[in-house]
């Protein structure tokens, strides 16, 4: 008896187990009833916020689902403008569930990676469209606060008709008539090609940075490098222009210099010479035999250097006149 008891305590205790679950702040939780989401007598999806709540074991499943703003970093890829230019963009999103029961729904079971593929596709179609319309220079400045608030907004309202975005609205419409037959009644009218229709709204849209392709750069660096080299040419030409004119005016000042040095030592020249030789005639005028003497003594000094020196010359010339009789 007491046996029995304590089984029926303990299967009593399992069961309230099993039936109670919590939500956590961050999320928020929808019950699954034979694969349906559960729902009140309005046709309203019941959402179990934060706390705790009970279910009925093995009839009812919870699902919980993240009720966080969420992030979605976008790849940087190539984005042409109106002016057909390329430009690489690196941006993201923040987004978050509102309708977790058309979320559960439209994304097959609340898989968030369907629902950021289909995000993502919306976005860079969007993106790409925005940027078709504008312009580099509207892109760089105050256009550009603009456009991030744009795309955000045709991403939670939806756009009209757009061949090139169709492929991706039309998955999304697949997706809202998942939902309509989920629950088999007519959904509120949203735009079918919004994230509105998938549950979702995008809270914000940011570009984080928008540089030019690799290529691009390189030819710009390229075209920089010859303009440079083309203004050093220019520089190194008038430098070489500016120095031969110095160096011929400095061989200008050179050759007057010299020529006037020239100038001035022959005239110093002719002067010492000219006061010499009235030295001379004066010396001659006043001793002739004296003078002749001198001019003699120094002849002999200059023809006779050392004792190698050998004359041929007659001993009755007169230039040997002293050396014969040096009185």
């Amino acid at each position: 008896m007491r046996h029995s008891f304590v089984s029926i305590v303990i299967s009593i205790l399992t069961i309230i187990y099993i039936s109670i679950f919590i939500i956590d702040q961050t999320e928020r939780g929808i019950i699954l009833r034979f694969g349906k989401v559960l729902r009140d007598h309005e046709n309203k999806p019941i959402i179990y916020k934060p706390g705790i709540h009970f279910k009925i074991p093995f009839i009812e499943i919870v699902k919980i689902l993240d009720a966080r703003i969420q992030t979605l970093e976008i790849q940087a890829d190539r984005y042409l403008t109106s002016e057909n230019k390329d430009l690489m963009v690196d941006s993201y999103l923040k987004w978050r569930v509102t309708d977790f029961s058309r979320y559960y729904v439209a994304t097959g079971g609340g898989k968030p990676y369907q629902a950021e593929t289909l995000l993502k596709r919306k976005f860079s179609d969007r993106l790409r469209s925005e940027f078709g319309r504008l312009s580099v220079n509207d892109i760089i400045t105050d256009s550009r606060g603009r456009l991030t608030v744009d795309v955000r907004d045709a991403l939670n309202k939806g756009t009209s008709i757009d061949e090139s975005t169709k492929e991706t609205d039309t998955d999304i419409a697949n997706a809202v008539a998942r939902v309509e037959k989920e629950i088999n009644i007519k959904l509120p009218v949203v735009n079918a090609n919004s994230m509105t229709a998938l549950g979702i709204r995008v809270v914000d849209v940011r570009i984080k940075k928008i540089e030019l392709p690799n290529e691009i750069f390189d030819a710009i660096y390229a075209r920089m490098r010859a303009e440079r080299e083309a203004v050093a040419r220019q520089h190194r030409s008038r430098g070489q222009e500016e120095a031969t004119k110095i160096r011929a005016v400095a061989d200008k000042t050179v050759t007057e210099t010299l020529a006037e040095a020239e100038r001035a030592s022959l005239i110093l020249m002719g002067e010492g010479n000219a006061i010499a030789t009235k030295l001379f005639a004066d010396t001659f005028r006043q001793d002739p035999e004296f003078y002749a003497f001198i001019r003699s003594l120094r002849a002999y000094e200059k023809s006779f250097k050392n004792g190698d020196d050998i004359f041929i010359i007659s001993p009755n010339t007169d230039f040997l006149r002293f050396m014969k009789a040096p009185n």
